[in-house]
């Protein structure tokens, strides 16, 4: 077996359809013209629902063609970098596509961004501009002045499409709704080369490091999204495409979120934006008032909703960004009576390289199984396992580091095209994972957070698995940690958020006799810590580093037991 004779396109099934193994020859076009193609299409479809305000398709793209052009009057040329410091609201998926309009690169990053990593990443990109709310302008001020941004473009707290803003601005400061008004919905014509010319420079997470910009071109952006939804719900993508919706609450500055965001456009989805991805209570909410079609989620907060309330409702739920608990995904349909399909992918593959066919397949009623793990790469995607030690390509069913070759592979790490990929364009993703005899993958661990018990190898997420089946456990994190007695060897570590009722009452040895009962000796926790709530990343994710790291702190003190 040779992982490039691709043994997935077998499984690109779903019931009685075959999905197309290739897509080939993708579009060659800037990436804008899926929001004028959707408005032209989908006039008077409601292209943003938020806070009950909704936008059509026609409105939209009359609005971003205005910015777009109001861009241009402020100077923006082709392949400037643009900063998009804003939470979910209708004013990012503005400045996302009119920064496109105008020949820029749209830099994502978080609301959640200290001061030092927002200049990080204003900085290092080279921005020249930054969206923010007028509650962020003393901090983008802040970053301006020590990286010689050029101007700021700020919007009302309530939106730009319910209040202006108060008092004057300073010099170079500009109110988009102003500039919408000041500016005729005429975009400056810009050639575009698809598959040079950057879409995005987004950073990836930094959950292991410093985050890095990552050259998104065009051409790799609308590979990623034909590649993705429209390719694996095409039996049904007429009843979908400008009719459906989609929740948005994944963070849209997150590689995930924005795909999601880009897909639903290209779509002609109603995309209903929620401004707080951690307020689980007001998204259940919504869930159950607006009854959207896709719900798009990371593991955390379906861990939240199936918490929360959640009831039956016939949606398709996604799960992406992490590896998904099969007990979360259990409680999950439990609750709703749908199944959770999961994909894979990273920043640096503009989002996607798998899809779990058997989780859409079970949706549309087709199978009566459902595989657990991220599923089978996207078509025109090449996917190898590797020993990370020699390179060799491991057999069927071993583990392996992933490697990923595709037309949504980035063009490199900024600023060097190329940088991160080898001659012949292949991305370590830096993930282990295993293939199965129907080539559907499954990932196992991080490089990074693999542990060695003496000399055996411990797969975390598979220490997580076993303990999310504990009936008391809501969420948890088990790592490595030096062994003290034994040089060069580890231990694990667990820690643990109970759910409310088991609180004070479930013991440290009770999680260490569960995990007994099903793993290997030397996969069982030595230390085991509860918590009140587990620190998340920005893009919601357990961050294990920083548990690591407190436990390393704690390790040289004295005081980890």
């Amino acid at each position: 077996m040779s992982y490039l004779d691709r043994p997935w396109l077998k499984s690109y099934k779903l019931g009685p359809y075959t999905l197309a193994p290739s897509l080939e020859p993708y579009p060659e076009v800037p990436l804008f013209q899926a929001l004028d193609e959707s408005a032209k299409k989908y006039p008077a479809q409601t292209a943003i629902l938020y806070e009950d305000r909704s936008t059509k398709y026609q409105v939209l793209k009359e609005q971003v063609d205005r910015l777009a052009a109001a861009l241009a009057s402020l100077g923006v040329q082709k392949s400037d970098r643009i900063c998009l410091y804003l939470p979910n609201c209708p004013e990012f998926v503005l400045g996302y596509w009119a920064t496109l309009k105008a020949g820029g690169a749209v830099v994502p990053t978080s609301i959640l961004r200290t001061e030092e990593g927002l200049l990080h990443e204003v900085a290092s990109s080279g921005s020249r501009w930054i969206f923010c709310r007028e509650e962020k302008l003393e901090r983008v001020l802040a970053v301006k002045e020590r990286c010689g941004v050029e101007g700021v473009i700020v919007t009302s707290t309530d939106g730009y499409d319910v209040a202006e803003i108060s008092g004057p601005l300073p010099e170079r400061v500009f109110e988009l709704r102003q500039l919408l008004h000041l500016h005729d919905p005429r975009p400056p014509e810009v050639k575009i080369d698809p598959r040079e010319d950057l879409c995005e420079l987004a950073f990836t997470g930094g959950a292991t490091g410093v985050p890095k910009g990552v050259m998104i071109t065009h051409y790799n952006r609308l590979a990623c999204c034909l590649q993705g939804l429209p390719w694996v719900m095409k039996p049904m993508l007429r009843a979908i495409a400008g009719k459906a919706s989609a929740l948005q609450v994944i963070p849209l500055f997150h590689a995930y979120g924005n795909y999601i965001h880009v897909s639903a456009i290209q779509m002609g989805l109603r995309l209903i934006l929620l401004p707080d991805a951690r307020d689980t209570e007001r998204t259940v909410e919504c869930i159950r008032t607006h009854r959207p079609f896709l719900i798009p989620g990371v593991p955390t907060q379906f861990m939240r909703m199936a918490d929360a309330g959640l009831r039956r409702i016939p949606a398709m739920f996604l799960s992406g960004a992490a590896p998904l608990p099969w007990e979360t995904a259990k409680a999950i349909r439990e609750k709703t009576g749908m199944p959770i399909s999961e994909g894979y992918g990273l920043t640096e593959t503009s989002t996607i390289v798998t899809f779990n066919l058997s989780g859409f397949s079970k949706i549309l009623g087709f199978v009566a199984k459902q595989k657990h793990g991220i599923g089978v790469p996207c078509p025109d995607t090449d996917c190898r396992l590797v020993d990370p030690a020699t390179g060799a390509e491991v057999p069927e069913g071993e583990p392996g580091e992933l490697l990923v070759r595709g037309p949504q592979v980035m063009k490199g790490y900024w600023p060097a095209a190329g940088s991160g990929l080898t001659a012949e364009g292949w991305l370590h993703t830096g993930d282990i994972a295993v293939m199965d005899e129907d080539g559907y993958f499954q990932i196992v661990d991080r490089i990074k957070d693999m542990v060695n018990v003496s000399g055996l190898k411990v797969y975390t997420t598979q220490v997580d698995e076993v303990l999310f089946q504990h009936p008391s456990v809501l969420m948890a994190a088990a790592f490595g940690v030096p062994d003290p007695d034994v040089p060069g060897s580890e231990r694990l570590m667990a820690v643990i958020q109970l759910k409310d009722h088991a609180r004070g009452v479930v013991t440290a040895e009770e999680i260490r006799a569960f995990c007994k009962l099903h793993l290997p000796p030397y996969s069982v926790p030595t230390f085991v810590e509860f918590r009140e709530t587990l620190p998340l990343t920005v893009t919601e994710k357990v961050f294990k580093k920083a548990l690591r790291d407190e436990a390393l702190s704690k390790l040289r003190e004295g005081r980890l037991h």
